[in-house]
């Protein structure tokens, strides 16, 4: 049975980069609600939406989506590095639940998890600890991605096989909103990082830092009006979360991928995501919107909500 779900921005940076004092409060006391609401669903098993930040997947065999059935955390950006403890029979179950019910899906015993899957479990784990998980990935970073409608049909199924469970499930939804992360592309790359959007694997030490320390160097960069990135748009991403308290998932049905990136920036196709975990809950959820602020210093729109299914 499904007993939740939270979906919330997540930011690497969170941790280096310190936004004003105020404005980190109130995404702690947040955070602090979204830990008693899942410590009072008790889930024994957690389901998460999440994106990829070109760590695990890449162009040599790029998946719309794809059902993690043994994976490990890749460790990127301070989140805990090693073997994630995923139910294989329990994946393979929602796998082919999946499968049967029209939605095309990968499966992958080596699922390399990054950030975008694992910080939100970590944040969460505060008040009871989120263990046993099923990461499904949806490609979001690279183009091209999957329909909004094909997203929310696999949130669909993927409900119907969790409310089918015997298991407590809680339904997470990673990413988003609006910001515009120095993501490469096929069409600007130089030829070293073409070939590592085609050919991926793990990253020197050396390489990651050099990455990490980038990322990190932008958010005051970006705070103080000196970065080249799209701006965060607080109009669209509030759009987005009426929409979606109000159970509505169509409303960028009718913007194409250049539009999405031109209004909330590159990253903020990660809101499918959110789409897929809300989805899963049917017709009809509760939800609540917990916080929401763009916060610069950590190059997002964050929000965090909850629902529960009908």
């Amino acid at each position: 049975m499904i007993v939740g779900s939270v979906c919330m921005s997540h930011s690497p940076i969170m941790d280096r980069n310190r936004a004003a004092p105020e404005a980190e409060k109130r995404f702690w006391r947040a955070i602090d609600k979204a830990s008693d609401y899942v410590a009072e669903a008790d889930p024994d098993l957690v389901v998460i939406f999440h994106p990829d930040h070109v760590n695990g997947f890449f162009y040599k065999l790029l998946p719309s989506f794809c059902i993690g059935i043994e994976g490990d955390s890749v460790g990127d950006f301070g989140t805990v590095a090693g073997k994630l403890d995923i139910p294989a029979g329990r994946a393979w179950s929602c796998a082919e639940h999946t499968l049967k019910e029209g939605v095309d899906v990968a499966v992958s015993y080596r699922m390399d998890v990054d950030h975008g899957g694992v910080q939100p479990i970590e944040l969460l784990s505060a008040k009871v600890p989120l263990t046993r998980m099923i990461p499904i990935f949806v490609n979001c970073a690279l183009a091209p991605r999957p329909t909004m409608a094909r997203v929310r049909a696999l949130g669909e199924a993927v409900g119907r096989w969790a409310a089918s469970c015997p298991e407590r499930v809680l339904i997470v939804g990673s990413g988003g909103l609006s910001h515009d992360p120095p993501i490469a592309s096929l069409d600007t790359a130089t030829p070293e990082v073409r070939q590592r959007l085609i050919d991926g694997g793990p990253l020197p030490h050396s390489a990651r830092t050099a990455r990490q320390n980038n990322v990190m160097g932008e958010g005051p960069r970006f705070a103080a009006g000196q970065s080249k990135l799209l701006a965060l748009d607080a109009d669209w991403d509030k759009m987005l979360l009426d929409g979606f308290a109000a159970g509505d998932l169509s409303t960028l049905d009718s913007s194409d991928d250049q539009t999405i990136s031109q209004t909330g920036g590159r990253g903020s196709h990660e809101v499918r995501c959110w789409i897929a975990a809300l989805a899963a809950l049917g017709q009809g959820y509760k939800s609540d919107v917990l916080f929401y602020e763009p916060i610069p210093e950590w190059l997002t729109g964050m929000g965090i909500m909850t629902a529960t299914p009908a």
